[in-house]
């Protein structure tokens, strides 16, 4: 590729493709940027992230090439290039969550520097033979069903779904869950406490209408959580949490001496989901 010119000390720019070389154009652009990002012309101390058509015009080449090199560095984890969105640099998710842990979302999200709030999409009682059934109930028990758009900083985190039994969550129906956590609530109006339970979490690929929940795209992968909350050996919870991929990590531990651990150290803390 082509010298780049640049001030001394600043951003070295765009270097032209060398359309002479073996090496696609499209290869070209993308290892360039890959250096532009490494020497951090792009980001929090940096430049915006260019848009498409300011790098077409930077680098002298099509649309096509230019989404060519984008793809690659989405792939490699380096920017995020939505349909319909200027491309940006990729951030490591935002919020973690131990496994095999008492966790809470809710804290998670405020201990990441974030403001947790809910937006309350059903709260009533029903029945639902299926979850009845995953809570050890008669098919015709009354649950308590709550559905809440999870957000952090006002930007779309999870979609949460929640059956308990109606005989011991009803107080629940009075209470607003925009900036509390379910666990908090349960224990202040029935004093049930979660004492453990069983949780599993998989990669999914969200519906359409999931998707426009979550504000994302079709490319943009997600994770699903089923638990089952107990309170000694009683169920009293099933839920299922769909969260973004973007924007969440499972963290596990592990050494030499004492083998596979899921954060053994934080399995004491108290549930305030």
């Amino acid at each position: 590729m082509g010298d780049a010119s640049s001030p001394a000390g600043g951003p070295r720019g765009a270097a032209r493709p060398d359309r002479s070389s073996p090496l696609p154009l499209w290869a070209q652009v993308r290892d360039d940027l890959r250096g532009r990002l490494t020497d951090g012309e792009f980001g929090a101390d940096g430049a915006p992230f260019p848009g498409e058509l300011a790098l077409v015009e930077q680098y002298g080449v099509s649309r096509h090439t230019v989404r060519e090199a984008l793809r690659s560095l989405r792939a490699e984890g380096l920017v995020v290039a939505e349909r319909g969105r200027p491309p940006r640099l990729a951030v490591p998710a935002e919020i973690e969550q131990p496994l095999g842990a008492l966790y809470s979302l809710f804290a998670s999200v405020e201990a990441a520097g974030r403001t947790q709030r809910s937006v309350v999409r059903v709260l009533d009682v029903r029945a639902d033979g299926v979850f009845a059934a995953r809570l050890g109930l008669e098919e015709s028990a009354p649950l308590l069903h709550l559905e809440r758009l999870r957000l952090a900083d006002d930007e779309p985190l999870a979609v949460d779904r929640v059956w308990l039994p109606a005989g011991l969550a009803a107080p629940l129906l009075h209470a607003d869950f925009t900036h509390t956590s379910l666990y908090d609530e349960l224990a202040l109006r029935t004093g049930v406490r979660l004492t453990g339970g069983r949780e599993v979490l998989r990669a999914v690929v969200p519906t359409a209408a999931e998707r426009r929940l979550l504000g994302i795209d079709a490319d943009v992968a997600a994770f699903a959580v089923d638990r089952l909350g107990l309170a000694g050996d009683r169920p009293v919870e099933w839920r299922h949490t769909l969260v973004r991929g973007d924007r969440f990590t499972a963290r596990a531990e592990f050494s030499a001496r004492e083998g596979y651990r899921l954060d053994l150290a934080g399995a004491g803390r108290e549930l305030s989901r």
